[in-house]
């Protein structure tokens, strides 16, 4: 599926779609990328084991959590597994280069799985992430769900490769993506 425009609009669909594929193909854990938990929710009570990815803290500033601690308890309550972490794709790489300047090789992959849009690259980025954490199985098909700002508006299959092994991941499938990015 293709969505005209990128954006929050396309998260009851891509949720729709994502939890409708991981049935088909019998997928039971789905990560999801939600800062404030409005994405996380549109896959919740769906029979999927999901894992909600976070920015890290200090994302926007110092010491600032998007995810409120009543979000985040609520979440919990419903068994969601909540990963909030350095980004695989930034981390020590976005410091060199904000303060000395340059290009480093994080920033080439994640700029280069940016021509498939920006979600192509968080999902890819999240289930890394997720697995490098343990809250996935390593080798097994797991959706992933992220946006292009807000919301989701993709999906993809994807068997996710531990960060120092990165470029044995598999995307297998792009479930839906915008168009437009």
């Amino acid at each position: 599926m293709y969505w005209e425009q990128k954006g929050r609009r396309n998260t009851a669909a891509t949720a729709e779609l994502a939890v409708k594929r991981a049935q088909e193909l019998k997928i039971r854990h789905l990560v999801v990328a939600s800062n404030s938990g409005f994405t996380v929710e549109h896959f919740l009570d769906k029979g999927l084991e999901v894992i909600c990815v976070t920015h890290h803290v200090g994302f926007t500033g110092p010491g600032e959590d998007e995810m409120g601690a009543q979000v985040r308890q609520r979440l919990l309550d419903k068994g969601v597994k909540i990963l909030t972490t350095t980004h695989l794709l930034a981390g020590v790489d976005r410091a060199v280069r904000n303060k000395f300047g340059g290009v480093y090789p994080a920033e080439i992959i994640a700029q280069t799985l940016r021509m498939f849009g920006q979600g192509v690259k968080v999902c890819v980025e999240i289930a890394g992430m997720a697995l490098d954490a343990g809250l996935i199985p390593y080798g097994e098909e797991v959706i992933a769900a992220a946006g292009s700002g807000t919301g989701a508006d993709t999906a993809v299959v994807i068997v996710p490769a531990h960060s120092n092994q990165f470029f044995d991941t598999k995307i297998k499938e792009i479930i839906c993506k915008p168009r437009e990015f």
